[in-house]
């Protein structure tokens, strides 16, 4: 069930270029139940410019405190990026539908860029459950990869740098571990053209895949109609309601 609560900025810690985890506490009351791949809606008060909330995926959450890995991209995260600790900010929240946590086998979870936040709450769901779980990670350089070393304290990591800084040189979707004959399972966030080569990657191998799209959103609960995804089964739906994570069999992919 989606609330509106105050949450006390316990810490703001500068992560890779233009990135800023913000670290959350509740103010009044319990962590509400959160599943990987929701998302909150994040009240920008520090900022005249950003009228509507914005939102931004749940990095990581347990009973005390909730993370949120946010990237610099226009006034309202540059805002969120700048905020000082002790700040009390305002989340709507959880938000969407997540990712599958009832997956048996190896788990294969690919990430691109600021799209990493949401595998890192999965792996561990994931691992803790007993599935074997691989994360994939993909950026333009070394110093581009985020949260490595909480990735790597979860499970098996593999990366993928453009330049060859670290990992396999070229693409996240070039790489090997795609064409792993033991993966049963796929999970995907990062930028579109990322996600539908994965997706096609899983359809030609009979993979399951599931994907977590960042489609434009405003209110973040289906009314403004900004985030619609054309859908096999279901025409036009929301992608903040609906989704953000789909199953690639539903899209017109």
């Amino acid at each position: 069930m989606k609330q509106v609560m105050d949450f006390k900025l316990k810490a703001n810690e500068k992560c890779g270029h233009g990135y800023s985890l913000l670290r959350l506490v509740p103010v009044h009351g319990t962590m509400p139940q959160v599943k990987p791949g929701q998302f909150a809606q994040v009240a920008v008060s520090n900022c005249r410019e950003a009228y509507l909330r914005r939102p931004i995926s749940i990095n990581y959450a347990d009973s005390h405190e909730m993370w949120l890995l946010v990237r610099r991209a226009g006034a309202g995260t540059n805002a969120l990026c700048d905020l000082p600790e002790s700040t009390v900010v305002n989340l709507m929240l959880p938000l969407g539908n997540g990712f599958s946590t009832d997956v048996e086998g190896c788990a294969l979870l690919v990430g691109g860029g600021v799209g990493i936040a949401p595998l890192l709450m999965l792996g561990k769901r994931l691992a803790a459950r007993g599935t074997e779980v691989r994360f994939l990670l993909g950026a333009r350089s070394m110093s581009d990869l985020l949260e490595l070393d909480l990735f790597r304290r979860t499970a098996e990591v593999a990366v993928a740098t453009e330049d060859g800084t670290l990992g396999y040189k070229g693409l996240v979707t070039e790489h090997p571990l795609l064409q792993s004959t033991d993966i049963t399972h796929i999970a995907c966030c990062g930028p579109m053209p990322m996600m539908k080569a994965v997706a096609r990657i899983a359809r030609e191998r009979g993979i399951n895949c599931e994907v977590s799209l960042e489609n434009t959103m405003a209110c973040g609960i289906g009314a403004c109609l900004c985030c619609v995804e054309d859908t096999v089964d279901s025409g036009n739906v929301c992608a903040c309601k609906e989704g953000p994570v789909f199953n690639i069999n539903r899209l017109k992919w």
